[in-house]
């Protein structure tokens, strides 16, 4: 089965107004302005990549599943296949990269959280293609999991802060890992901006094992992006927990945004208003409009997410004022911005049935000067223009009727244009298709109700308008008493594909937007579309005719590249090269160019494979050195703003889905500590190396066995290398904390106690390492002062505790040395998937197990072909209540679905 897109060919070109010889002549006829943007639109695809998880949140030990889908906008090219999607936790350190296999647009994959790496925390899913990374990442996909502990984590708190003057009190409530209250304990607290202590005290619990915790709060920005951090004495027992501080001072701030970008003197239009508090998400709000003399015009309020819009004629010379009243009684001031007279501005009036109706307008009196002026209006959707119109100005507001007919769904960006091609004003509108439909999913099941593990037969079946489609589709099964989640929280397909991922910034409860039973939901989208920026391209270069440079081509496949030279440097042309993988019994061939460059294309191995590449075939094989290219990820978005999706009380929000935790990993915390006796060997540290004896104890220490599979040091240390960042540009290490404020003074690597510099790290065979220190502190200052650094990392390698032998030969010699004509890899592979386990209760003794499943059933391979439906068998769990069944998919031409369906379990 093949994916293809909508592909729109028409592009409407309008004149609303006939010019005559006393009008004013374009200076950029609109058949060039429309051919310079279209020009762009036909060689710069759209790609957009969506993750369907089989469930909201988890806890540390469970698989997570989920199905990529990708959704470009071209049928003239070949789309990606290859998506990655990276794993981040809440402090933006990586913590994993899948590369997912994407054939015909869709590739499906699988996260096994294992409890020795994953802790409770608030991750974020990111995914893109290579093509992707050439453009703003802000139109990757951005999903925050949260991922709860009922295995490891022997701590558990609800948090909560409030305003105390000039500090801030923290309400923290512990409970120890069996759900126990642990009242009456002493503890020690220290609040840290991740690395520096500015607070510490101690405190004991109450009855209740609660404490308050007064924090100062002179400077902000260490409480932006410090922790708490606790320990608690427990008997014998220490307990350690740490929590953000991000909430622990309250602040908001409320941004005006007048329609069409201006405040228009004499000139009725909408005023939007968002409001958005220090954690990211929406501060219900509502306000009063006063003139400079403190005369009320009106009031307003939020229509939910902290955001709304209202109406008022501003008049010109006056200036406003909203007052704005919070829900927790705090009262704010904030200026609009001052009303203009030199301004066209376009907006959006109400659609009829068959059109969405545009409105230029600006004040009389500069309709005086632009009479008969040209401009233009250009709309685009999802990557083609849709709409292109040529306008003369014959009075202060002109109407600009726009056909629905053909138009796509999802967002349209209208552009006003000067007639030199200028961008004077845009409106994002949402459009609502008279002729493209969603995918009209029908779910249904054999039963209304059913008994625990009773088999089920589920029948899915789509259409687009009267014709069944074929597409493939994800279908996940949930127990909602288990797993309770507001849907309008959902980042679904439709929210993602149709509106998250057209706009900057973070949108808060997506699917609001595309859930029928939210009245307002129609106003809501107008106000975070005044609200919510949209910068794909700028129109004002496309005119110009300045196209974007690439890097990146879409990925047909792991590709892997490099040039083959002499050991004096000189490229190797025509040269020969094998690269195998003997766990798949492969093996490839290749020569390189005239410039000594070579390439592996399509290759399909998995994660983790070891790949060989061998120059031996050549006969001058002793002299050649094989240097492979790094491969390319894009940096780290860090304080991205979806940590407005973060939960600050995970235990809390996800009591029940960790209870059930709980009880169906019961196995695997049964046994709390292992004492094991042995010989202890002593570890080398750099307090063994003179030169750095003056530092204190290292942050961070990374063990051999972080290393393992690493094949270029360099390629690892990027990942390894906490609190540490590489700037590709100077290249050079820097600590991430200075780093971000703008210092720029270098990390200073060791070895064994020497200095070295960023170019010999590679020389070191990561296999030789016993250990790498992080220092990111030098209080006494012996290294800094001698090197001029800032922080020090110290690789350690590993002794030679060998029996000294006779003198070796030359053979075993050259045998020891690194061979540079072979190469062994670990590169990226695809995930190794898996299938979801769906059990059988057929017989007696099959249904006596217990069974805590919260996932009933996950399948991301359900193709619908020509028939235009399915069924689908599975069996019930133990749970009772309401079962949740989600639908969610894309047809062979791109079109996108979803469908949600109950059913009851006694």
């Amino acid at each position: 089965m093949k994916f293809y897109t909508r592909f729109y060919l028409a592009i409407f070109i309008f004149s609303v107004s006939t010019f005559s010889y006393a009008q004013q002549k374009p200076a950029i006829p609109i058949n060039d302005v429309v051919e310079k943007v279209q020009g762009y639109f036909n060689v710069y695809p759209v790609e957009k990549v969506h993750l369907h998880f089989d469930k909201p949140y988890y806890a540390v030990g469970d698989t997570l599943w989920f199905k990529s889908y990708l959704n470009y906008n071209l049928a003239n090219y070949d789309p990606s296949k290859i998506v990655y999607v990276e794993v981040l936790n809440s402090r933006d350190s990586l913590m994993q990269t899948l590369r997912i296999q994407s054939e015909h647009g869709v590739g499906k994959g699988q996260l096994v959280l294992d409890p020795e790496f994953w802790s409770q925390d608030n991750y974020r899913f990111r995914a893109y293609t290579k093509w992707m990374v050439n453009f703003n990442q802000d139109y990757f996909y951005n999903k925050v999991v949260p991922v709860g502990d009922a295995i490891n984590k022997k701590l558990g708190a609800i948090v909560s802060f409030t305003p105390d003057g000039n500090k801030t009190k923290a309400s923290l409530q512990f409970r120890d890992k069996s759900g126990a209250i642990l009242s009456r304990k002493k503890l020690t607290w220290e609040a840290n901006d991740g690395w520096d202590p500015f607070d510490k005290g101690r405190g004991e619990t109450d009855d209740m094992g609660r404490v308050s915790i007064s924090l100062s709060a002179k400077n902000k920005e260490l409480l932006k992006t410090g922790r708490l951090l606790v320990h608690i004495d427990n008997n014998e027992e220490k307990l350690v927990g740490q929590y953000s501080l991000a909430s622990a001072l309250w602040d908001a701030d409320v941004q005006f945004f007048p329609e069409g970008g201006d405040l228009i003197s004499g000139l009725a239009k909408n005023v939007a208003f968002k409001a958005v508090s220090n954690d990211g998400k929406s501060a219900a709000v509502k306000g009063k409009l006063i003139d400079a003399k403190k005369n009320e015009i009106l009031t307003f309020s939020d229509l939910g997410m902290g955001m709304g819009y209202f109406s008022f004629v501003p008049q010109s010379g006056e200036s406003y004022k909203a007052i704005i009243t919070f829900d927790n009684g705090q009262e704010r001031t904030y200026d609009l911005p001052a009303p203009v007279e030199a301004a066209v501005n376009l907006v959006s009036l109400r659609a009829d049935d068959t059109h969405m109706q545009l409105g230029i307008v600006t004040s009389e009196d500069h309709f005086k000067k632009v009479e008969n002026n040209a401009f233009y209006v250009l709309g685009q959707s999802n990557g083609h223009l849709v709409y292109a119109a040529q306008v003369a100005l014959k009075s202060s507001s002109v109407l600009v009727k726009v056909p629905r007919e053909n138009m796509p769904n999802g967002i349209v960006q209208y552009t006003l244009f000067s007639a030199d091609g200028t961008p004077l004003s845009e409106r994002l509108v949402f459009c609502n298709s008279t002729t493209e439909n969603l995918l009209d999913i029908d779910v249904s099941s054999d039963k209304d109700s059913y008994n625990s593990k009773d088999p089920v037969k589920l029948r899915v079946a789509v259409k687009n308008g009267t014709d069944s489609v074929t597409g493939s589709f994800s279908v996940t099964v949930t127990d909602e008493a288990k797993v309770p989640y507001d849907d309008n929280q959902e980042l679904s397909i439709l929210s993602n594909l149709l509106l998250v991922s057209d706009l900057h910034g973070f949108v808060e409860k997506p699917n609001y937007y595309f859930n029928t039973a939210n009245e307002n939901r129609a106003e809501a989208l107008e106000a975070l579309l005044m609200t919510q920026g949209f910068r794909r391209f700028e129109y004002k270069e496309l005119i110009k005719g300045n196209y974007p440079q690439v890097m990146f081509m879409p990925e047909q496949g792991i590709s892997l590249s490099g040039t083959l030279r002499m050991n004096t440097g000189r490229t190797q042309p025509n040269g020969g090269l094998l690269l195998s993988i003997p766990a798949l019994g492969m093996r490839k061939d290749t020569y390189t160019d005239q410039q000594g460059r070579f390439s592996f294309d399509n290759l399909v191995f998995p994660d983790s494979a070891r790949v060989t590449v061998n120059a031996r075939g050549n006969d001058n094989y002793r002299a050649l050195v094989i240097n492979m290219d790094q491969t390319h990820f894009p940096e780290i978005d860090a304080n991205s703003p979806y940590k407005g999706d973060f939960v600050q009380n995970i235990d809390e929000k996800l009591q029940s889905y960790l209870a059930n935790s709980k009880n169906e990993f019961r196995t695997s915390i049964l046994i709390d500590e292992v004492v094991i006796n042995r010989n202890v060997v002593k570890k080398q540290s750099s307090r063994d190396f003179g030169s750095l004896t003056g530092l204190n104890m290292p942050e961070h220490r990374i063990e051999a066995d972080r290393l393992s599979g690493c094949n270029v040091l360099t390629m690892c240390l990027n990942t390894v290398l906490t609190g540490i960042t590489f700037d590709t540009n100077m290249q050079k290490y820097f600590i991430s904390r200075n780093y971000n404020q703008g210092s720029r003074v270098p990390v200073q690597f060791f070895l064994n106690g020497m200095p070295i510099d960023e170019p010999t790290l590679n020389s070191i065979q990561p296999a030789d390492i016993e250990a790498i220190e992080i220092f990111l502190r030098d209080d006494l200052g012996t290294v800094s002062r001698t090197y001029q650094n800032d922080g020090v990392v110290s690789i350690i390698t590993k002794k030679d505790d060998t029996p000294k032998r006779p003198r070796m030969s030359m053979a075993e010699i050259e045998a020891m040395l690194p061979k540079t004509n072979v190469i062994d890899l670990y590169p990226l592979g695809y995930v190794k998937t898996r299938s979801f386990y769906t059990p059988k209760y057929d017989t007696a003794a099959s249904k006596n197990t217990a069974d805590y499943r919260s996932t009933i059933y996950w399948n991301p391979d359900v193709l619908i072909d020509g028939s235009g439906e399915i069924t689908l068998d599975y069996y019930n769990g133990d749970g009772n209540g309401r079962y949740k069944v989600v639908v969610e998919g894309m047809d062979r031409i791109g079109g996108i679905g979803r469908k949600v369906y109950y059913y009851n379990v006694r």
